[in-house]
């Protein structure tokens, strides 16, 4: 009797631990599957979730990167400002535009850099005045000139083209002027790194196809509305500066013409603190229309 008592305790004990442990349980084997197919999906749409975030997160990223770059290149690319002054083509006089001072004028010398370019550069720096240095071909020709012109132009002067030899453009052929302006500019370039903005024919005299070469290279034409420093009356430092000031031409947005002449040099400063006197301003060639 004893034996068979230990025999269905055996028998009983058995059959609890395979209900526990889920053997030959199809409940048990149901609910496990179920539970794992459960956990694998939660899994698998928590990957693709995170790979979604991924994604947004590098496009994202890659987004605020190009704005970034476009904000920076903004930063660094200078605006283009809106020129303040035009110069009249019928009599070089140099006119405001929207709103800019009226009772202006332009310096202008030209001839540079002969012997006292930039004894004149240094004046007008001082005196925090802008010009327009025209320089001519056979005065850039030695090491020494190249280093004059660089002077001017480091200093801040704008270089204008006034011919490599300063012929007058009516007696010469269409080919010749073309070398006379062209190869001018090409010279100054290789000196300074940049083409001339501004072009003025000897004598003042143009043609139709200089007109339109002076077009096609991209610079503003101009002439003058008065100058005295070539007559022998006015080779004196004194008259010079009364006359510049005092003609019965001055008026505003005059087109001042001077030259790299010593009594043009001497009489600088007497010229500059005569205008200033008399109300006018000095414009900066910079902001003259067609100036790039």
């Amino acid at each position: 009797m004893i034996h068979a008592k230990w025999m269905l305790m055996a028998a009983g004990l058995a059959l609890l631990t395979a209900c526990s442990s889920g053997e030959d349980n199809p409940a048990a084997t149901d609910t496990n599957n179920e539970v794992e197919e459960t956990t694998s999906e939660t899994t698998s749409e928590t990957k693709e979730e995170s790979s979604k975030d991924s994604d947004e997160e590098d496009a994202e990223a890659e987004v605020t990167e190009e704005e970034d770059e476009e904000e920076t290149a903004a930063e660094e690319e200078p605006a283009q400002a809106e020129p303040l002054y035009r110069v009249n083509p019928a009599n070089s006089a140099v006119e405001p535009i929207a709103g800019a001072n009226p009772q202006a004028v332009l310096i202008t010398i030209d001839d540079a850099p002969d012997k006292q370019g930039v004894a004149m550069a240094e004046t007008l720096k001082e005196l925090n005045v802008p010009a327009i240095f025209f320089v001519n071909g056979h005065f850039i020709d030695t090491d020494e000139e190249e280093e004059n012109l660089k002077k001017i132009h480091d200093m801040g002067f704008a270089i204008g083209n006034h011919t490599y030899s300063h012929p007058n453009l009516k007696t010469i052929p269409e080919d010749q002027q073309r070398e006379e302006i062209v190869s001018l500019n090409d010279r100054i370039e290789e000196i300074i790194g940049e083409r001339p903005e501004f072009f003025r024919a000897p004598h003042g005299v143009n043609t139709d196809f200089s007109r339109a070469l002076v077009e096609e290279e991209g610079m503003v034409l101009m002439n003058w509305t008065f100058g005295y420093d070539w007559e022998k009356q006015y080779m004196d430092a004194a008259a010079l500066a009364d006359i510049m000031v005092n003609t019965e031409f001055m008026r505003d947005g005059a087109n001042l013409l001077m030259h790299d002449r010593v009594w043009t040099a001497e009489a600088l400063p007497a010229i500059v603190q005569g205008l200033e006197d008399k109300g006018y301003g000095f414009i900066d060639p910079d902001t003259i229309e067609g100036v790039e």
